[in-house]
C-alpha cells in the first residue's frame, strides 16, 4: 500500500538494500533503514560498499561461520583436533545456534543453548560430560573470538577524528561506539541541571546496565561507607516491567563510590525526602517528578535526546557503560577490578569485548607520559643522528 503523505516535507524513512561479497567471496544481500532523506541512504550506500568483507559477513547465520571457520583452519591445526572439533560444531552447535544470525547473537543465546546442552543424554543414558562442554564452550569461544577479530561481529571502537568525520559527511557510524573522555565530559556538563544527573554520572563512571541502574533501591547504597550493591535488574518484556536477577552471577556485585558520586546520592535523598515527605528504603532510588519508578526503555530514549541535543557523536546508553570500562582501564585500574565491576563472568569476556577501547586509551596513556618524561629530559643529540650512530 502507498503512504498518501510521501509527498510530504521530512514525512517517511529511507531504505536501501545492496549486494556486498562476503569473506568466503560469496554474494550476499545487506539492507539498511532509517535515513532522514534519500541524499544520506545514497552516502550511507556509498559508505558501506567500501568495507564489503566483514559487514557482509555479519549478516551470515552462525553455521555458515562456523563452517567458514573450519574450513580457514584447515591445514592449521592437527588433523585429530578438525576432527574433534567438526564433531562439536555439528552435533551440538549447529543445532543449537546455527539459525542465528552473527550481528544478532547475544550471550544469552548462547548460555540458554549450553543449559539445554547440559541437559541432553549420550550413549548409556548417561547426561553429557563436564569435559565435552567445556570443549564446546572452547570451540565456540575460539569461533567469536576470530569473528571478532576479523570485525564480523560487533566491538567497541572509540568516536575518534576520522570515524566523527566520515559520520558528518556519509550518515555512516559503527555499530558499538564510545565516547573519549573529553566527549563524556562535554556530555556531564551539559546534563548537569538534569535531575537525572546522578545516574547518567554513576554509568559513565562504573558503568551498570540500564536494567541495573533502573532497578537500583535505596537500600543497596550504603552512603556512609560509599558503596553500591547490584542485586537486580528491571526488564520490559512487551510493555510490562519485570524484576529480576542481574544478567549473571557475577552481575551481582558491590561497586565502590567515591565522594562526588556520594554526595550526588546524598543529595538526591534528601531532595526526595522533601518531595515526597519520606523516603522508604525499599523505594527506587530514581524515579520522575511524580515518584514513578524510571524503566529501561523510557531512559534510552531519554539518552538519546540528551545526546542529540548536545550535538555529540551518536551512542546508545549502553555503549556509555563501555566507556566507563575504558575510563578505568586509562585511570590505571587493572584488568580484574574492570571484569568484577563490569560484572563480567571472566576476564576474557572484558578483554574481547573493550579491546580497541583499552588500546586506544593505552596509546594516549603512552604519549601522556612520553611527554612527561620529555619535560625533564634534555635531548641533546638529533634523532637522524641517533640513527646515523
Amino acid at each position: 500500500m502507498r503512504c498518501d503523505r510521501l509527498a510530504e516535507f521530512d514525512h517517511g524513512r529511507w531504505d536501501f538494500a545492496v549486494q556486498l561479497t562476503g569473506v568466503d567471496d560469496r554474494r550476499v544481500r545487506v539492507r539498511r533503514g532509517g535515513f532522514g532523506s534519500r541524499a544520506e541512504a545514497e552516502r550511507a550506500c556509498w559508505a558501506l560498499r567500501q568495507v564489503p568483507g566483514h559487514e557482509a559477513a555479519g549478516m551470515w547465520t552462525l553455521r555458515r561461520w562456523l563452517e567458514f571457520w573450519l574450513s580457514e583452519n584447515e591445514g592449521r591445526l592437527r588433523p585429530s583436533t578438525m576432527v574433534n572439533y567438526r564433531g562439536l560444531v555439528n552435533d551440538y552447535l549447529i543445532p543449537q545456534l546455527g539459525h542465528v544470525r552473527m550481528r544478532k547473537l547475544r550471550t544469552r543465546d548462547a548460555q540458554r543453548a549450553m543449559d539445554r546442552i547440559s541437559h541432553r543424554h549420550v550413549r548409556g543414558g548417561r547426561l553429557i560430560s563436564a569435559g565435552t562442554l567445556n570443549g564446546i564452550r572452547a570451540v565456540l569461544r575460539s569461533a567469536l573470538s576470530a569473528a571478532r577479530r576479523q570485525g564480523v561481529i560487533d566491538r567497541a571502537v572509540v568516536w575518534d577524528a576520522e570515524r566523527e568525520k566520515a559520520w558528518n559527511d556519509t550518515g555512516v557510524r559503527p555499530r558499538v561506539a564510545v565516547w573519549g573522555l573529553h566527549q563524556v565530559g562535554r556530555f556531564l556538563e551539559s546534563v548537569q541541571s538534569d535531575p537525572l544527573f546522578a545516574l547518567w554520572w554513576l554509568v559513565a563512571l562504573r558503568g551498570p546496565r540500564r536494567g541495573e541502574i533502573a532497578g537500583l533501591r535505596w537500600e543497596d547504597i550504603n552512603l556512609t561507607d560509599g558503596e553500591l550493591t547490584i542485586r537486580e535488574q528491571v526488564v520490559v518484556v512487551r510493555g510490562v516491567e519485570r524484576l529480576g536477577p542481574p544478567k549473571s552471577a557475577a552481575g551481582v556485585r558491590t561497586l565502590a563510590l567515591d565522594e562526588f558520586s556520594v554526595r550526588l546520592l546524598t543529595d538526591l535523598w534528601h531532595r526526595q525526602r522533601r518531595r515526597f515527605g519520606r523516603v522508604d528504603a525499599k523505594q527506587r532510588v530514581f524515579v520522575h517528578d511524580d515518584g514513578r519508578p524510571v524503566r529501561p526503555d523510557w531512559l534510552t530514549r531519554r539518552f538519546a535526546k540528551l545526546v542529540k541535543d548536545v550535538d555529540l557523536p551518536p551512542i546508545r546508553l549502553h555503549d556509555l557503560r563501555h566507556g566507563a570500562a575504558g575510563i578505568a582501564s586509562a585511570a590505571g585500574v587493572d584488568l580484574k577490578q574492570i571484569q568484577e565491576d563490569m560484572g563480567h563472568h571472566t576476564p576474557l569476556t572484558t578483554i574481547e569485548t573493550y579491546i580497541c577501547v583499552f588500546q586506544q586509551m593505552a596509546k594516549k596513556a603512552v604519549r601522556a607520559s612520553a611527554e612527561l618524561l620529555l619535560q625533564h629530559v634534555r635531548v641533546r643529540a638529533s634523532l637522524a643522528g641517533a640513527y646515523q650512530a
